[in-house]
């Protein structure tokens, strides 16, 4: 016996309970077989219900009801398989590499009339749905903020070699609204991630009460059952705006729609038009970007009839949060150990800090210009930022007594009268030390051990030794010293010298025999 759908065997009942309609009339309404609207009455009739309580029963238990004997043939020719067994084996896939395929063998096995793989493989995905339905997001006004990198890159080329590379799409979208900002970086490095988010505010004119970023690493540094971990330089952006990270689930896109329509769209109306230009350089890709933004922007949306603009003007901007008075400067965070010498290395250089603080943990912010030491959140030490390797910054204030003392011997005038009784050469090579460090105090050590080095062979010799490396470029304490012990001054340099140079340095030191003593 064919069943036909339940809607008309719902019809049927009525018409024949509360309309008493003849079979025939029954007939010509519904267009089933008189026959077969009989066999339904009776099924009414005999299993003792009201149209009310049917009217509460769902379609499955309704065929239960009046078709019992069918519906226990069809169950007992096919079982079904347990669905919630089959769930908990894949959630444990990573462990046990197991497959649906595999669970699908062992169903057929002990159910060998059961279903095959493919439908099998159907009402697992629709059990699925049943635990995890997509859900409509509805975004209030000036809450969230939808971050997200296009998959979909553009080539910059380089004029002089003509090398390709390639620029990342930043996309940022209001919830409420849709309003979106683009802007393309030479990476999604963390520095370009951030810069992106100040520009995205400053182009809103005010900021959301929370943003949704992806997982990437420039934003979360981990996102599992045992918590959010928020990147400390992107949590320090957002504290500096107050606004509030809420990130997405891992491998979960339907977290963030906004974004993913965002970027598609993005991807369709702007990369798609640029596709065959070509850029010299990611600010001209900015500006391209940006005219075709605000036409995007301004385009009328047609199921709303109108424009995202329009949209942002009635639904986000009221209800955004002020910026605050200054843009976010981008620092980075390192945890330190204060070292015996009360300084800390930051990337090959040296700061320091409060000798008080002798091998204490510390917090160091540094940004382009700045660096900022901590001390369990208290600000003990700013330095500007130092960029060769090597150099040092010592704030006076900072050195125990003892040692104030010797660096206030130790002072520019000092060091210039000490190279000046050494000779011309000591002379350049301290005024150029001075001239590589903007803290003169940075070249301190460097010139004291190239100095001292004339006590242990004489003051000539010195000054062959700094002509010598001046020729050839090597002006560094480790290499003046390797000229010294080897005397290469005087196997190839005083070749080299000019005549007038040559005699105006020997005619300066009566202890220097010259080449006749050696014939």
């Amino acid at each position: 016996m064919r069943i036909i759908s339940m809607k008309q065997v719902r019809d049927i009942l009525v018409l024949h309970s509360i309309m008493k309609l003849s079979l025939r009339r029954i007939q010509g309404a519904t267009n089933v077989a008189k026959s077969t609207i009989s066999d339904y009455i009776k099924r009414f009739e005999k299993c003792g219900l009201s149209i009310k309580q049917i009217n509460n029963l769902n379609d499955d238990e309704l065929k239960l009801k009046l078709f019992a004997e069918i519906s226990s043939i069809v169950l007992s020719k096919k079982a079904m398989p347990d669905y919630n067994y089959i769930h908990q084996e894949m959630k444990l896939r990573k462990k046990t590499k197991v497959t649906l395929y595999l669970l699908w063998e062992e169903y057929k096995e002990s159910n060998p009339n059961g279903y095959q793989y493919t439908q099998f493989r159907l009402y697992y995905r629709r059990f699925k749905q049943k635990l995890n339905p997509s859900m409509r997001q509805t975004h209030l006004a000036g809450e969230k903020l939808f971050v997200d990198y296009s998959g979909l890159t553009m080539p910059i080329y380089n004029q002089k070699t003509g090398e390709k590379d390639t620029a990342q799409i930043f996309v940022a979208v209001l919830g409420a609204s849709g309003y979106t900002f683009v802007h393309a970086t030479h990476s999604q490095r963390q520095e370009d991630f951030i810069y992106s988010h100040v520009l995205c505010y400053n182009f809103f004119k005010g900021v959301p009460r929370v943003v949704v970023p992806d997982n990437l690493k420039s934003a979360i540094i981990s996102n599992n059952k045992n918590g959010i971990v928020v990147n400390e330089s992107y949590a320090d952006l957002n504290r500096h705006y107050g606004i509030a990270v809420e990130p997405t689930r891992p491998r979960k896109p339907k977290d963030k729609p906004k974004a993913e329509q965002g970027v598609q769209a993005i991807q369709r109306y702007i990369l798609a038009r640029l596709r065959h230009h070509k850029f010299f350089s990611i600010d001209d890709l900015n500006i391209a970007i940006s005219d075709l933004l605000d036409r995007y922007n301004n385009k009328i949306v047609k199921h709303l009839q109108k424009s995202r603009t329009e949209l942002f003007g009635e639904l986000d901007a009221p209800y955004l949060s002020p910026l605050p008075i200054n843009n976010y400067v981008y620092k980075q965070f390192k945890i330190a150990r204060v070292n015996q010498d009360y300084h800390i290395t930051l990337e090959k250089c040296n700061y320091s800090v409060p000798f008080k603080y002798l091998k204490e943990q510390v917090e160091v912010r540094y940004s382009t210009n700045s660096v900022y030491i901590c001390h369990k959140h208290k600000l003990i030490a700013t330095h500007p930022r130092l960029r060769r390797a090597g150099e040092t910054s010592t704030l006076h204030e900072h050195m125990p007594s003892s040692h104030q003392y010797i660096n206030e011997k130790m002072n520019p005038k000092r060091l210039r009268s000490w190279a000046r009784n050494i000779g011309e050469y000591s002379s350049l090579f301290v005024e150029d030390a001075f001239e590589e460090v903007k803290y003169k105090p940075n070249a301190y050590r460097k010139i004291s051990a190239v100095l001292s080095l004339a006590k242990l062979y004489g003051n000539a010799q010195l000054e062959l030794a700094l002509m010598y490396a001046t020729q050839m470029n090597t002006i560094t304490t480790k290499s003046i010293k390797s000229i010294l012990n080897k005397k290469l001054y005087l196997l190839k340099g005083i070749n080299n010298i000019k005549s007038t140079d040559q005699q105006s340095l020997f005619n300066n030191h009566i202890n220097i025999r010259g080449a006749d003593e050696y014939k």
